[in-house]
């Protein structure tokens, strides 16, 4: 079975076992839920506060969002030696650590596209009229995050403290993919298209992507199997 394969089997895997349970997905919108409640209650700000805070308020929550769901991406595993099961297997590491970066990612961008229509509502703005761009730029921000996470979940697996050592870990690492993230989204939640300076934190977010997939394809099997 070839890297490709192994990571649709993992990822759907993961897909299934979350959608029965819905442990960590129900965990992550209550969140950020609550966080848009309390922050909408906290700010009062107008219209045009509120486009101007849009990028960085949705991505501080769909950050800490994300940590919930990549907390369990390979916790999930340990009960019943699940884990050392997985890893005997003879799917590539590659395989492994993409299946569970898709899932993670799939989950992610989720809580993210239910999160945008509330806080639409609660902060009076109309986000979709840039909402190709701002897909987009969900969408490469969010596999940035789950690549990045998904190999540290793996590596802090054991720790007794992975709730805490995860995002010491991750967040550092996803500076670059954040700041970008923020001005982009808070550029086409604004309503104005891409230009040329927009473009070129776009093209850093792509090369965030592309740089850390690849070093991830590059250390799987160090990772999980050491």
């Amino acid at each position: 079975m070839n890297a490709f394969q192994a990571t649709l089997l993992v990822a759907g895997k993961d897909l299934r076992m979350e959608l029965r349970s819905k442990d960590s997905l129900n965990a992550a919108i209550a969140f950020s839920m609550a966080m848009l409640v309390l922050f909408s209650f906290a700010f009062d700000a107008d219209a045009e506060q509120a486009r101007e805070i849009a990028g960085g308020l949705l991505w501080l929550i769909f950050t800490f969002a994300g940590t919930l769901l990549l907390n369990r991406s390979f916790a999930r595993e340990l009960p019943n030696d699940c884990l050392e099961a997985l890893l005997a297997s003879p799917l590539p590491a590659a395989g492994i650590l993409f299946g569970k970066a898709v899932s993670n990612a799939v989950l992610l961008l989720a809580v993210e596209l239910i999160c945008l229509p509330v806080f639409g509502i609660f902060y009076n703005i109309a986000w979709t009229r840039q909402w190709l761009p701002l897909l987009a730029v969900l969408i490469l921000a969010t596999w940035g995050m789950s690549v990045i996470g998904t190999v540290f979940s793996a590596l802090t697996v054991h720790l007794q403290l992975r709730e805490v050592m995860l995002p010491v870990l991750v967040y550092p690492v996803l500076i670059p993919s954040l700041l970008a993230a923020i001005l982009l989204s808070a550029h086409l939640i604004g309503g104005q298209p891409l230009n040329g300076d927009t473009y070129a934190w776009l093209r850093l977010l792509v090369g965030f992507d592309v740089i850390f997939t690849l070093l991830t394809g590059a250390v799987a099997s160090k990772v999980l199997v050491g």
